[in-house]
This record gives structure tokens, sequence and C-alpha cells, in this order.
């Protein structure tokens, strides 16, 4: 919502600086997002008149112009502009004017002929972005005047960014109420008086779909002067709410909408085949816009029609069919209810957005609207001229907006905001907002009025009250709660402790977008049907993620793309297998890619691997185990990938990215990545003290020799189902394949070691323990390397 200040200070002027003025309306929620001078600093620029004007005898586009500037005697000012001519009034800078841009007026020779002065354009004094010529005045404006004081450049110009809910703030009336509630002084509203009709002509109004437009008002006038000009004042106005004048029928129309808040239209009576009849659109029916959109109406769109076509779109905008032109001399002049029900996505779904249909998908008040028609009519008839016929209202009242009483609690106030108020306090506060509220004990009701589509609730009318109060009003006051620790569950650890962990690792935290390109899904998520988005904000973010790779693969390009030499990310996200739930788990993802250590003189450089990658995934997964069984993923590199799984369930995958998609993807070369499911993560098993054993620990070796189909994570299980109680470690130490070791085999060197807490082992309790743990080898084809 832009305006101008002075037009909201000639409703309501309270006694504040312009830069207190936006202060206060954002501390009452009203944000000012901008707020600019209407036209920079310049000095010593009047309103001047032409007397004379003749060619200059050294340069074929220069004239030599009689300038009166109201003083005794003109002044000569050569001048470049092409619509120079006698007779005009302009702006004219003096001697030792300064003009936007630190630019100096100076008495000159140009040409060898002097010139007092600079005659000036729009664009000269900074109040517009382009200009042809001079900026030429009205016949009347006062020769010697200043051109800031005539044209009000003085003036400053605001833009609220105003929530959904504020629609009553979309006028000057309503901008002026709050500032009148704020500040306490008057408001000088315009309240608009009947205009009584002079001519009989009428047309019948009918509501056939009364939920979309429960009220419509209209009537004739006959007789306008299409080639009326628009006042300048109201031209000022438009201009400086951002709305570029088009003629006077149309230019009025949209003052009201800014002033009074109900958008208007008007048409062409002679267009109109009949009586105004108010439906949903039929199958078939078309119509073109007055922005030139040619439209196939939808079954659910709101159509103005003539009892035979379609000739405006309701709430949005007219027909072309029935457009004001140089030809009109009698209109309709419109004012309706529009449901925001009715018009709410209709104009995105279009591709467009406008002024009233901003308005009425947020709530127009129903109760202004034939005041705005006789507010309408009254500046029409002043500015064009014609005969106003009855004003036909049509209104299913059912069918209004219910504006349900709202109770409010003081004490409820005084609990929330922390303020010790009474009764008649609140209420005090609530009727400075035109609120018709009443007081009952504790409990204040509140009837809405109907330009107030916020307030339902009881925390609606708190928010009122706070804002009249004033935010920086209420007290900042320290907690009165005990703070105490929550006891923490041993057996359970919450989501931020597995990020401390990837971060403690050398990761960094990568947030992606949960809508994802459909070539992802295919090709790393090997999903041929993802769930796609109906409205989609991109056409590369067309369906919902089934896997966290595709996002952290990206997130990797773009940081190749910035020169990135290592990098490791990670995400903990929702992925989407369906709508329920239940197929919509939380995922933990990461990637590593580039060196394993970052850069320095100890540590030659060496690429981050699958093995490194699986160190960081056991370290998430700790104090609990986890196996690793060889497994194939469709983004994975087929040798290099494997299943993870804790107590026997599969709980995610770990590997290298496919060479095939390294390549597409153009990465140079393959990142390692996981993916695990953080609910398996979340339970751990509580650590259990034991005592330190006094006595020494006996070690063996074992030289096993093996398939070389045979994991070690097959090796590791079978001495874990041994179950022998002395062992408290069994580590490899030596892979060997070479001379001495039969072709397709391969020798595995483990250190066992084996204590007790209470005693020194004998050798029979340890060979006994060695010959258990060859024993469950032998079971996987391992034999004890001679």
């Amino acid at each position: 919502m832009k305006f101008s200040e002075q037009w909201l200070r000639s409703w309501a002027n309270p006694a504040l600086a312009s830069e207190e003025l936006a202060h206060l309306l954002t501390m009452a929620g009203l944000e000012v997002e901008e707020s600019d001078p209407a036209a920079p600093a310049f000095t010593d620029v009047i309103v001047a008149e032409v007397l004379t004007v003749t060619r200059h005898e050294n340069a074929d586009r220069l004239n030599v112009c009689l300038v009166n500037v109201g003083e005794a005697a003109p002044v000569q000012i050569v001048c470049g502009a092409p619509n120079v001519r006698p007779g005009i009034r302009v702006p004219c800078a003096r001697v030792g004017a300064d003009l936007p841009g630190d630019f100096k007026i100076k008495l000159a020779k140009v040409r060898g002929v002097e010139s007092s002065g600079m005659l000036c354009s729009a664009k000269e004094l900074g109040i517009a972005e382009d200009a042809d010529g001079l900026l030429i005045l009205p016949d009347d404006a006062p020769v010697g005047q200043s051109i800031r004081d005539y044209l009000n450049l003085d003036d400053t110009l605001l833009t609220l960014k105003l929530t959904p809910n504020r629609a009553d703030c979309l006028s000057i009336r309503g901008i002026a109420r709050e500032v009148s509630a704020l500040t306490g002084v008057a408001q000088d509203a315009i309240v608009p008086t009947p205009v009584v009709a002079t001519i009989a002509d009428a047309l019948t109004i009918k509501l056939e779909a009364p939920e979309a437009c429960p009220l419509y008002t209209g009537r004739i006038i006959r007789g306008i002067d299409r080639t009326a000009p628009t006042p300048e004042w109201m031209k000022q106005r438009l201009a400086r709410s951002g709305i570029r004048s088009i003629s006077a029928v149309v230019d009025i129309t949209n003052y009201v909408m800014i002033e009074q808040g109900q958008p208007l239209h008007a048409f062409d009576a002679n267009k109109l085949g009949g009586d105004i009849v108010v439906r949903l659109a039929h199958a078939g029916e078309a119509l073109t816009l007055l922005n030139g959109k040619e439209l196939a109406l939808d079954a659910d769109m709101l159509v103005i029609t003539d009892g035979v076509k379609p000739v405006a779109l309701g709430g949005i905008m007219g027909g072309a069919n029935s457009e004001i032109d140089d030809e009109s001399r009698d209109i309709f002049l419109e004012s309706a209810f529009f449901s925001p029900a009715a018009v709410a996505g209709k104009a995105r779904r279009l591709g467009f957005s406008s002024e009233a249909s901003h308005r009425y998908e947020r709530g127009v008040d129903f109760g202004h609207t034939r005041a705005s028609l006789e507010r309408a009519t009254q500046l029409l008839l002043e500015i064009c001229g014609g005969e106003a016929g009855p004003v036909v209202e049509t209104v299913v009242a059912d069918k209004l907006p219910v504006r349900n009483a709202v109770t409010l609690r003081v004490s409820r106030v005084k609990r929330v905001l922390g303020l010790d108020l009474t009764g008649n306090e609140v209420l005090l506060l609530l009727q400075r907002l035109s609120l018709d509220a009443q007081l009952d004990g504790d409990v204040i009701t509140v009837q809405p009025p109907s330009f107030r589509f916020d307030i339902q609730i009881e925390e609606d009318l708190i928010e009122e009250v706070a804002r009249m109060f004033g935010y920086d009003n209420i007290p900042s006051r320290p907690a009165a709660s005990r703070i105490a620790m929550l006891p923490q569950p041993g057996n359970a650890r919450n989501k931020f402790t597995l990020k401390q962990i990837l971060v403690g690792s050398g990761y960094q935290e990568s947030i992606n977008y949960a809508f994802v390109e459909q070539k992802w899904e295919t090709e790393l998520a090997h999903n041929a049907d993802p769930i796609k988005l109906i409205n989609p904000i991109a056409s590369q973010m067309s369906v919902m993620r089934s896997s966290l790779l595709g996002g952290l693969v990206s997130a990797l390009k773009y940081n190749q793309n910035r020169k990135a030499e290592r990098v490791r990310l990670f995400e903990l996200a929702r992925v989407f297998h369906g709508v329920t739930a239940e197929a919509q788990p939380e995922r933990i993802g990461g990637l590593a890619w580039g060196s394993r250590e970052p850069e320095q003189w100890g540590l030659s450089d060496v690429a981050v691997d699958f093995f490194d990658v699986k160190a960081d995934v056991e370290a998430l997964i700790a104090p609990r185990v986890a196996t690793f069984r060889r497994a194939s993923h469709p983004a994975l590199h087929p040798g290099r990938s494997a299943e993870v799984l804790l107590d026997g369930k599969v709980i995610g995958w770990l590997g290298e990215l496919h060479p095939q998609f390294t390549q597409s993807y153009e990465l140079g070369t393959s990142p390692v990545v996981f993916e695990l499911e953080v609910a398996a993560l979340l339970s751990v098993r509580p650590v259990k003290a034991s005592a330190v054993s006094k006595q020494q620990a006996v070690r063996r070796d074992l030289a096993l020799l093996a398939e070389e189909s045979l994991t070690l994570g097959e090796l590791q299980a079978a001495f874990a189902a041994a179950n022998q109680p002395l062992v408290t470690a069994i580590e490899l130490f030596d892979i060997y394949r070479g001379k001495g070791v039969p072709e397709g085999r391969k020798s595995l060197a483990f250190k066992v070691l084996m204590q007790d807490t209470h005693k020194t082992l004998t050798d029979e309790e340890v060979d006994a323990t060695v010959a258990a743990l060859i024993a469950a080898a032998a079971a996987h084809g391992a034999t004890l390397r001679a």
C-alpha cells in the first residue's frame, strides 16, 4: 500500500514528524517498508511564463526566450527544449539555484547569448525518470510561486508492507482510522453524502451466486463529458500511490478505491445488452479482459453478465467488451462485495494480479459498499458532469459475512501481556479502534465491525490491546518460573547429538529443498514413481525426494564450482515415499570428497575412501556396533558399496558414487556417501562400568588362510558366535597375498587378547580358547596357516 503522507494528513494530522509517524505505524503492526521524498532536494525553482521565443542566431536547436518570473522585468533564457513556445508556464531555475545531481545554475553565455537561468523538465527536477521536454504547467499556475509549493513536492511517499489480515488498512480511510486511534487526534474523514437521482434510468441486479456475491450496488449516470480532464490534485495523489492516470472516469474509480478501500468499476452502459446478472461462469464461455488477456472461463469463476454475455470477471477485472472509450457518454457504475473465498487464488491462477483482487481476496468493508458508490458518483458529477439515476442495491443478507461477538477476559490480558490494566482501561483501548465493546465484570464483549475481518477470537483482541498500549511500553520482566534440568534417559539420544558427532568428524550441515529434480529420483534413488507436486515452484523442483543423495551431490557440485578442494557434508531431514507419516521417515545422509586430511606438510595427499567414511558411520552408531554387508545400490559403485546392519536389520547404505554419475554430474572423482535411518540411531545401550583387571593380558596371534570371497565381517561374526568369555579383543593387523599362499586365498593375521579379572590364565585355558576360535573359523573354510 503506497500513498502520499500529505493525503493521509488531510484525514488525520498528528503532531509527529515523518520519521516519527513511520515508526509509530511500524510499531503498531503496519510496517513502513519504504519512506521516500516525493522529489529530491532543490532550491530557487519557480513557476515562470514564456513570453517570446526566437531562434538562436548561432545554433539551430536553441531558442532565446523572454521569460516572466514574477519580477518587474522579464529575464532572457536560452532553451533547447523542443516543446518551448510562447504562452506556456514552466518551472524555471533562477541563477543560484541548486538542482538534483549537485547541479548549480549560474549566469552564463550560450553561443554568445546571455542566459539568466534554465527552464526545466520533470527529469531535471528529479520528479520523473524521463521527459520529452519542458514540464508544462496549467495555464493558471501562479507566476513566481515556488514550484515545490505549487506541486506539493515537500511530501513523503510511504509504502506499507501489510500482513494479509489487515485489509482494512488498504485505504487512506483505514490508515487514518489507525493513526487517529494511536495518537488521539481527530479524524477529518470524508463522509460520502447520497447523490439525489435526477433521472429514473436503472438496471435490475440479480444475484445467482449469493455465496460469492451477496451484495451488489450500481447506478446509471448519463451524459458525462468523456473529454473532461482529471484534476491535477487527483492525478498527483494517484501517481504518488503508484497508479497511472488513464481517464477521468477510470481515475475516479481508482481514487475512491485508494481513498475509501472499495474497488469500483465503470461499464459503458450502451455496451450492456441488458440487466446485471452475477453468476458463476458456464462451460465454454470466454472473456477478454481490459489487460488484453483472453480467458476460457472455469466453472468456479464469478462473472458479471448483462444477461447475455460476461462483461467482467467478478472481483478481479472488467471486460474489454464493456470498456469505457472516447465515445462513452453513459456509464453504469458498480460497487459490490465479493466473498474473499470466491476471489482468492483466481488472479494467481490466471497469471496476474489487480488492485481489486488484492483487496477482495483479503476482505473489503461490506458495510461501506453503498457509501463508496455515492462518493464516486459525487466526484464523477463534479468532474465529468452528467445526471445520476437511483442507486439499485441487491443484497442477500444471510450470505453476508457473519460477525460473531468475541469475548475478552481482562485477567487473560494481564496474564498474556504482563500488564496490570483495569477493565475500563482495556475497554478504552478497544473503543479507540472504533470497536463496539461492552464491559461486564471481567469480560469485555466486542462486536467486530464490517471492516475488521481479522477479529475472530480472544487472542485477536489481546493483540489489539498490545498494539494500542504500545509494544515499546510493555515492560520486560525476567522469567519468574524455576528452571530445572530435565532427566536424560541413558538408553536414548536426540537428533542434535547425531549432528554433533558428524560435526566433530569434520562434516558441515547442508539444508536442501525437499522438492527435487525428477532426474535425481530416477538415477540416484531408482525411484520411477516419485510423489509429484501439483504446483511446483520451479520445473527442476517437481517431485518430493525419497533420498537425500541428490541434494548432497548438488551441494557438492555447488562447492566445486567455487573451488572447494575438500568437502564434507551431511543432512538430517525427511524423505518421502508416500503420503502417510510412516512413509515419510527421517534420514541422515553424508558425503565426503577430496583429500582424507586437510593439506599440510606432515601428511601425503591421499583421497578419502570407503573405509574413511565407514569409520565415520561407525562413530555415528557407537557405542553400538554395526555390521556391514556387501550389497548393490543403483547409485553406488558395484564393488565399493555395502549395507549397514544394526542388530541384524538393514538401517542404510554406504559406498562410493557410481562412476557413471560421477562423470554425468562432472564431479571429477567419486565422493563417498552414506544414508541411515535416524530412528535406528536414537536408541543406545547404556554404558556399563566394569572393573579394570589387575591381571596381565595374554596375547596370541592367529594367521588364518581363507578364500578370497570370505569377508572380515563373516569371520568376526563367527568369533563372536564362539562366545569365549576370556576374549577381550580380536583385531586384524595384517592381510597377505603372495608367495606361500595358494592362488585364490589370502592370509589374515589376528591379534587375540585374553584376560580374566580375578586370576592369571593358565596355558590350558588359553589353548582351549584359541582352539575354539580356530574351530569357529574352520566352519567358514578358514584354516590355521602353517
